[in-house]
């Protein structure tokens, strides 16, 4: 258990660093399916974090860090 403990908090020390960027999310929505969603990572919880998206609906999608340490969410940041 410590592992993925340690492995969650570097996680979200990234995401962290990533707030306000652009960034593209390949997000496994299960079923051989996959959406990938561009946006900006708005907010920092401490379970989960947002990513307000760029669509023409400009929804907020949430995530958690969870997620990420799974690989059902994989960043990929614009320049």
């Amino acid at each position: 258990m410590k592992v993925n403990a340690e492995a969650l908090n570097n996680i979200k020390k990234q995401i962290e660093q990533l707030k306000g960027n652009n960034v593209n999310l390949r997000v496994n929505r299960g079923r051989k399916k996959f959406e990938v969603i561009s946006g900006v990572v708005d907010n920092i919880y401490p379970s989960v974090f947002t990513v307000l998206a760029k669509d023409c609906l400009q929804s907020v999608q949430t995530f958690s860090y969870f997620d990420v340490l799974c690989g059902i969410v994989v960043f990929e940041t614009l320049a």
